[in-house]
């Protein structure tokens, strides 16, 4: 018989990103891409963070509110296999899933204690949408999360080759440093769905409140305008 779990959101996240499309595929990849943890209003008590600054790295449990409906398929095709070759779902992180729980390692860069929004951790490399609801937080411990011998399956066997990015003056300029690093960092991931290869094809997408354009060219040089 299936039983029906409750979860509620402890948490929202505050994210560059308004829509899924550029999100990085895994968290930790693009290190400088700035993230927010806001408390839901029921659970604005520092007293529950009270010793998570001596961490470095946190774990993050969510829900990809974005999908349109449950999935149902038992396999899935990732990324880093072409968007082609399928594999079983819980061989994947595919964010297709039954439960649609995502799980994300974080760095901590600080605490802010009080502010109008209650406790807010900020924090780098996310992985999340704008307003994604988190329904836990736990601190990453590395003497028993880290495996670095640890066979990894076809991520092992597929080498992933970082685009050249190229951005446009214009573009360049409406943007800070750390923030065109983080931008930078998410193009170079290349965000297109792995089986588009049209040179001519623009693709759009919405970060840190602008709307951006790319186009991928044949030498895999990426150009943003």
């Amino acid at each position: 018989m299936s039983e029906k779990i409750e979860i509620r959101a402890i948490a929202r996240f505050r994210s560059p990103f308004a829509s899924k499309f550029g999100i990085p595929r895994q968290s930790g990849v693009v290190a400088e891409l700035r993230g927010q943890v806001v408390l839901e209003p029921t659970f604005r008590n520092a007293e529950a963070l009270r010793g998570i600054e001596g961490f470095d790295y946190l774990w993050l449990l969510w829900q990809f509110s974005a999908n349109a409906a449950p999935p149902t398929a038992t396999t899935v095709r990732p990324p880093r296999l072409g968007g082609n070759e399928r594999v079983g779902v819980w061989a994947t992180r595919s964010p297709f899933r039954p439960n649609g729980l995502g799980l994300s390692a974080v760095r901590l860069e600080r605490g802010e204690w009080d502010t109008p929004s209650g406790p807010v951790l900020h924090v780098l490399g996310g992985d999340l949408m704008d307003g994604t609801p988190i329904v836990d937080i736990k601190p990453y411990v590395p003497y028993c999360d880290a495996h670095p011998d640890a066979r990894a399956g076809f991520t092992d066997e597929r080498h992933w080759q970082p685009l050249e990015v190229e951005i446009d003056e214009a573009v360049a300029a409406q943007f800070d440093s750390d923030t065109m690093a983080a931008l930078r960092g998410v193009l170079a991931q290349d965000p297109r769905p792995h089986y588009h290869h049209d040179a001519e094809r623009v693709y759009g997408f919405s970060f840190a409140g602008q709307e951006l354009h790319f186009t991928v060219d044949e030498n895999n040089v990426l150009h943003l305008t």
